[in-house]
């Protein structure tokens, strides 16, 4: 780019270009580490990766370097990239859009529908593995019963997501009368794999409030979580933070809420009117939480403590050795009261 800034419009290439015996490069297999100290020796911020040839395969940057010691467990592709996911529906086009994702490396879709247990998402998952061909994982969902977790599974997908209706957003329990408690539906799916553990991953998708709730997520059979309205509140969720009552805040929005279902018609997305939709999401304010970093390092830190009181050090034991009991009512609440003195 700094080539470029100092020629013009009618400048030749070959005059602004610096020649390739002044660039530092780095050959293919070079280390990240070996390609710090390459930058430092020629001071520099970037420096390609060529092939025996000559050829730009890759580059490597101080900013990618600074990244990974400040991350250094985020999730990352074989190019050191971030894993990127991308949802599908069942509508006309998604087929198409599933492509272009995959087309430009997206790790994994997610056929994501309230209700998975219909023969769209048995269609749609036969047309992009067997027809088309596409070697992407796929999640597909969503369920909350044995029969429904087996359904997604024989459909051919790679990842089931559980939970109708514990979202924080969510209304369907009230206005559909539908749903399945959380640790129930993920039980569900781990019973309905319990033969065949390995088969797919079981994904809780909603209703974690506190990090102790996954820990809970995770000993019922789950084997990740899925996190919406925690992550609302941080700089990287959409939208500014707003002031009420003298609190900052973000707004959060149901997917199936009349505001998002808005922003879908606007975008020519739905060809239902705004008279006919019924929502079952709702729209509401979140508390500002900062950078999102922050709150993973909570829910990380509240796994490993409900792990370690299950005497678990992996999640596979934590699914073996976590124990529920059933806490009533009056019992639940009285007993996280302080003793009055």
């Amino acid at each position: 780019p700094r080539d470029f800034e100092a020629g013009s419009h009618d400048s030749q290439l070959h005059e602004i270009m610096t020649p390739r015996a002044q660039i530092a490069t780095v050959p293919i297999g070079t280390a990240l580490e070996q390609a710090v100290d390459a930058m430092h020796k020629h001071r520099v911020e970037k420096i390609p990766v060529v092939d025996n040839d000559g050829r730009l395969v890759g580059v490597y940057t101080m900013k990618d370097y600074k990244y990974y010691h400040q991350y250094p467990q985020a999730s990352l592709d074989s190019k050191g990239r971030l894993l990127v996911g991308a949802a599908i529906g069942v509508q006309d086009g998604d087929i198409e859009r599933a492509l272009a994702m995959v087309a430009a490396e997206v790790d994994v879709l997610v056929l994501d529908i309230a209700h998975g247990e219909l023969d769209y998402t048995q269609e749609i998952l036969h047309r992009l593995k067997i027809t088309e061909r596409v070697s992407t994982p796929i999640i597909a969902g969503n369920v909350a019963t044995i029969d429904g977790a087996k359904y997604v599974r024989d459909s051919g997908a790679d990842g089931v997501k559980v939970g109708v209706g514990p979202g924080y957003v969510c209304e369907t329990r009230d206005v559909a009368g539908v749903g399945v408690p959380q640790i129930t539906a993920i039980m569900n799916a781990a019973e309905a794999y319990k033969n065949d553990r390995d088969s797919i991953p079981i994904i809780s998708d909603g209703g974690i409030r506190k990090p102790g709730d996954m820990s809970k997520a995770i000993g019922a059979g789950a084997d990740t979580i899925m996190v919406g309205s925690l992550f609302a509140g941080t700089d990287e969720s959409p939208g500014e933070p707003v002031e009420q009552d003298g609190i900052l805040k973000k707004m959060v929005r149901g997917m199936a809420s009349a505001t998002a279902f808005e922003k879908r018609l606007a975008l020519g997305s739905t060809t239902i009117s705004l008279d006919d939709y019924v929502p079952e999401g709702r729209t509401t304010f979140t508390p500002y939480k900062g950078k999102a970093s922050k709150v993973v390092k909570k829910l990380r830190g509240g796994l490993l403590s409900g792990m370690s009181y299950s005497n678990a050090r992996t999640i596979a034991e934590m699914h073996e050795r976590a124990q529920f009991i059933i806490v009533k009512n009056p019992g639940g609440p009285e007993q996280r009261r302080p003793l009055q003195t």
